[in-house]
C-alpha cells in the first residue's frame, strides 16, 4: 500500500501536470490563431512590423522577468559574452522566421507557412541527426522520408520550391538547435534576444520617421503596442508547460498551432485547397502520424525502465 507521503507527490504530480496540459494547449493555441492578428495589422509593411514587435516586445519581456523574480539571472546572462553572442544568432534566426511568417500571413500564403511548422519537427529530428550526431530511429527515418515525399510533390506540382515552408522550418530548427546548447532559462534567454534586436529595430524604425506610427489610427497603434505581448504571453506558458509536461507530450502539443494556421488560412482566409495540394499535405501528415506513434513507443518503453528500477 503506497505511503501517506508517496501519495501526496503523486497527487502534486498529477495536478501540475494537468496545469502544464492547460498551459501548453493555450500556448500552442495562441501560436495557431495569432495568424488573424497580423492580418488586422495587413496594411503596415512585415518588416516595420517585426520591428514593432521587438521593441514592444522588449517591454513585456523585461516585465516578465521582473515580475517572476528573474532579474538577477538575467543580469548575470549578459555578463556572459559567449552565452550572449549565441543569443544574437538565435535572434537573428527568430527575427528572419518572424518576419517571413508575417509576410506570409499578410499575403495570403498562410496555408505555405502552416507546412512550415508541420514539417517542423521532422527539421529538427534531421538536424539532430546532422549536427549532434543522434542515431535516429527506424520509425524516424520512416516519417522524414513520408515528410521529403510531400515537399517534393509539392515543388512537382506547383513549379516551384516551397520556399516559405522550408525557411520557416529550417528557421525555426536551427533556433531550437540554438537554444539547445545555450545553458539558458527560456525566458532569460528570450528577454536577451529581444534585447538585442530592439536596438536595431528601433534605429529602423528611427529612418523611417515611425512609419505609420505618428499617422495610424487609435486601433492600429493599440495593436501594434500589443504585438509585444502577443509575442511574450504565448511563450510563457509554454516556458511553464515544458517545465511541467513529458517531452512526449510537448511534441503532441505542437502540432495545434500548424494545425489552427491551416484551418484559418482555408476557413478564415478563403486560400485555395487544390486537391493535389491537399494529396501532397497527406504525405506529412502521414509522417507525423509516424512520428508520434515512436514518441508514444519510446515514451512506454522509458516508462517501463523506470518501473523496473524502481522494484
Amino acid at each position: 500500500m503506497p505511503l501517506p507521503g508517496v501519495l501526496r507527490i503523486r497527487a502534486m504530480s498529477e495536478s501540475s501536470g494537468r496545469i502544464g496540459l492547460v498551459q501548453g494547449v493555450l500556448a500552442y493555441g495562441l501560436w495557431g490563431i495569432v495568424a488573424a492578428y497580423w492580418k488586422l495589422l495587413a496594411h503596415v509593411s512585415p518588416v516595420e512590423l517585426i520591428a514593432h514587435r521587438a521593441v514592444w516586445g522588449l517591454g513585456a519581456f523585461a516585465t516578465i522577468v521582473f515580475v517572476a523574480g528573474q532579474w538577477r539571472p538575467f543580469v548575470a546572462a549578459l555578463r556572459e559574452p559567449k552565452l550572449v553572442a549565441v543569443m544574437a544568432l538565435s535572434g537573428a534566426l527568430l527575427a528572419v522566421n518572424w518576419g517571413v511568417f508575417v509576410w506570409a500571413t499578410t499575403t495570403g500564403h498562410l496555408l505555405d507557412a502552416s507546412l512550415g511548422y508541420f514539417i517542423n519537427p521532422l527539421v529538427s529530428i534531421a538536424l539532430g541527426m546532422v549536427v549532434l550526431r543522434e542515431r535516429l530511429r527506424r520509425l524516424q527515418w520512416i516519417a522524414i522520408a513520408l515528410a521529403a515525399i510531400g515537399v517534393g510533390l509539392l515543388t512537382w506540382r506547383a513549379g516551384r520550391v516551397p520556399w516559405i515552408a522550408l525557411v520557416l522550418a529550417s528557421t525555426f530548427g536551427l533556433y531550437g538547435l540554438v537554444r539547445k546548447t545555450a545553458r539558458v532559462d527560456a525566458l532569460v534567454g528570450s528577454t536577451i534576444e529581444t534585447l538585442l534586436m530592439a536596438p536595431v529595430a528601433g534605429i529602423y524604425l528611427a529612418v523611417i520617421g515611425g512609419g505609420v506610427f505618428p499617422t495610424a489610427s487609435a486601433s492600429t497603434i493599440t495593436l501594434l503596442i500589443g504585438t509585444g505581448v502577443v509575442t511574450a504571453v504565448p511563450l510563457v506558458l509554454f516556458t511553464s508547460a515544458a517545465r511541467r509536461l513529458p517531452l512526449s507530450t510537448v511534441g503532441f502539443l505542437q502540432y495545434l498551432a500548424p494545425t489552427g494556421q491551416f484551418l484559418l488560412a482555408v476557413l478564415a482566409f478563403g486560400e485555395p485547397l487544390a486537391r493535389d495540394r491537399l494529396f501532397a499535405f497527406g504525405w506529412i501528415w502521414l509522417g507525423l502520424v509516424v512520428f508520434s506513434i515512436d514518441l508514444v513507443r519510446q515514451r512506454g518503453a522509458a516508462g517501463a525502465a523506470s518501473r523496473r528500477m524502481a522494484r
